[in-house]
């Protein structure tokens, strides 16, 4: 009986945990049209209607963006276009680097789980995907695919924010 009270009791846990109750169930590859509105150190989720300039970025099975390198303005909302080139999955996620490596690595335990934030988005092989975000922070900040293994192949770039 113990045996299996311990399996219960890591399974709440492991349901319980941040990583886990961070993330939504849908894997889609679009922003969800009821985007919550929360400030992050990169930034918060934009608004269509405010949007100042559009970004592509490309994604490759050789675990790279093109471009990896991004410069923007305070205050400046993009809307980022994904496409990815290649033939398996990929998701464009910005964040510092400690959110990315502590998302990268709940990843590598889990490579099934599945999230949906405004600043996340995942692209199905040979589709496209989009999000719309607002810098309203200086700093720099980072973007990855942080599918298990793609991060740690180096499926990463840099976005600066410039101050205003």
């Amino acid at each position: 009986m113990k045996t299996a009270q311990l399996l219960v009791l890591t399974l709440i846990g492991l349901l319980c945990s941040p990583a886990a109750l961070a993330h939504s169930e849908t894997h889609g590859g679009h922003q969800a049209a009821a985007t919550i509105r929360e400030q992050k150190p990169w930034g918060i989720a934009g608004d269509a209607g405010e949007v100042d300039r559009i970004i592509e970025i490309r994604m490759s099975d050789q675990m790279r963006f093109t471009p990896d390198r991004l410069q923007v303005r305070q205050g400046e909302t993009i809307r980022f276009v994904h496409h990815n080139d290649g033939k398996i999955l990929h998701e464009f996620v910005i964040g510092t680097r400690k959110t990315l490596d502590e998302h990268a690595e709940a990843m590598l335990r889990f490579p099934g789980m599945q999230h949906d934030e405004p600043y996340m988005a995942h692209v199905a092989p040979g589709q496209s995907g989009e999000m719309i975000w607002t810098f309203n922070r200086a700093g720099e900040f980072d973007f990855a695919c942080l599918i298990a293994g793609h991060y740690q192949a180096g499926m990463v770039g840099t976005i600066q924010v410039l101050a205003h």
